[in-house]
Formats: C-alpha cells, sequence, structure tokens
C-alpha cells in the first residue's frame, strides 16, 4: 500500500473518531465526509445503547453522548469484535474511575453487571465438555461446577440501580450473585449469601473433594453449637445449586 494513501487512511479515521480535534484530509467534500462521521458515532452508540440499557436510562442524554464519544474517541480497544464492544466500554469506564473522572461510583459495576448477561450467553464453553452424572448425589458425592455459572462479587447492589435509585456509596453489605446458563441456554441471575459463594469457591478450587467434605470445611468455622445447622444449611444450599444447574451433578469414576 502506498504509504500517501495509508497515512490518507490514517488522518480519516482520526477524523471519524475525534472530529473536534482532527481535521478531515484535505480535499474532501464535507457534505460525503459527515455521512460517514455519523454513520461510524451512531453504529458505536447504538451498540452501547444495546448492551448497557440501564445506563442508557438513568444518564442524561447530554452526559450519555459525550461518554460514548468518549469511549469512540479516546479508548484503545483490544479487538474489533462488534461483540466485545461491552467489555471494552466496561474497561474504559474503569480507567475513568481510576483517573478520578466525575461518573457515578457505580458506573464501572453497572457496566460489568449488564455486559455479563451478553458475554455468558457467547460463551464457547459447553455444560456437555464436563463428563458427569446429572443424577448424582452433590452431597455425598463430587460435585461438578458448571462452567457456566459465574459467582460475583459487587460493592454496589447493581441489580436494583435505576432511575430513582442511583446510590452515592455502596451499601454495608456487597451483593454476591451467581450467574448461570442452564442447560435450555437460558441466562439467569441469582442472589446468594456469602456462605454460598464460598461453598462455590471450595468446590471450584478442589474438584475432588465431595459436597459435604467442602460443607465441613465451612461448618469448621463457626462454634460447636452451630455446625449441625450450618451442615444441613450447606447440604440444602448444595441441592438447590443442583437444581439450577449451578452444579450439573457429581463427577463420574
Amino acid at each position: 500500500m502506498p504509504e500517501d494513501f495509508q497515512q490518507l487512511q490514517y488522518a480519516f479515521a482520526a477524523h471519524l473518531r475525534d472530529p473536534e480535534r482532527n481535521a478531515a484530509p484535505e480535499g474532501l467534500d464535507d457534505t460525503r465526509v459527515a455521512v460517514y462521521r455519523e454513520l461510524f458515532y451512531n453504529n458505536v452508540e447504538s451498540l452501547l445503547a444495546n448492551n448497557f440499557p440501564v445506563i442508557r436510562r438513568i444518564t442524561p442524554d447530554a452526559r450519555w453522548h459525550a461518554l460514548a464519544r468518549g469511549f469512540y474517541s479516546e479508548h484503545p480497544s483490544h479487538t474489533p469484535l462488534f461483540t466485545e464492544i461491552g467489555r471494552e466500554f466496561h474497561r474504559y469506564l474503569q480507567a475513568r474511575a481510576e483517573r478520578g473522572e466525575p461518573d457515578p461510583p457505580f458506573l464501572p459495576e453497572l457496566a460489568h453487571y449488564e455486559f455479563v448477561e451478553l458475554a455468558l450467553t457467547l460463551d464457547e464453553a459447553s455444560i456437555d465438555d464436563e463428563p458427569h452424572d446429572p443424577q448424582g448425589d452433590v452431597v455425598s458425592g463430587v460435585p461438578v461446577v458448571s462452567p457456566l455459572a459465574w459467582p460475583l462479587v459487587y460493592a454496589f447492589d447493581v441489580q436494583r440501580i435505576r432511575e430513582d435509585y442511583l446510590p452515592e456509596a455502596p451499601p454495608a453489605q456487597p451483593t454476591v450473585l451467581v450467574v448461570v446458563r442452564n442447560r435450555n441456554d437460558d441466562v439467569a441471575f441469582m442472589a446468594i449469601t456469602p456462605l454460598t459463594y464460598r461453598l462455590i469457591e471450595l468446590l471450584k478450587e478442589n474438584p475432588a473433594r465431595t459436597g459435604l467434605d467442602a460443607v465441613d470445611a465451612i461448618a469448621a468455622q463457626f462454634p460447636d453449637g452451630e455446625r449441625a445447622a450450618v451442615r444441613e444449611a450447606g447440604a440444602g444450599i448444595l441441592r438447590g445449586l443442583r437444581e439450577r444447574d449451578v452444579l450439573l451433578g457429581t463427577a463420574l469414576d
């Protein structure tokens, strides 16, 4: 490719990304260039609005378009894939938070929460990739955690954020969730307790331990008089996770 033509492409792309700071290459008709300016920006803005409907609803128009324009002009994306634009926007909001931009403090977590559903929908992992007995006893046997079950912890109660609830500080307790894509390929979010979160993490960290072993490891941290109740509650949690396809069943011999 001739060097002068390549430089023309770079200049044209820079203008499309940030027309206020980068003039269009000389000799181009501005009426025609304007078509590209609007088309490219509108495509990016539309993708963001569709990926982040809550953020779009709670953000005034001028502020929203400033965010979208800033993302389009400033953020060095790691991938050109449209399906990854949500992840890139989350990275952009995280970078803004780290440099102290005056965004709502919950914005990066809310963006992650909104993107997770699409990310899990498109995840190429499969339940069939994990050998398991779907009828196995997840208490006495060795539970298999679904590769499509993601435990999540947020400082803000992101699932409650809407136009009339815009918290300026996180609540006293974190929000603990698990998002799962079940055998029907439906994606669902579940609010869980810290105990449930820890139980899932223990099973993922040691895929050879039985469900009861993992429960006992948690129960050992409680006073003697409470351990029997914790064991009973833990067994119930394991069975409930199995019903929601967070646990697929038990490992095969």
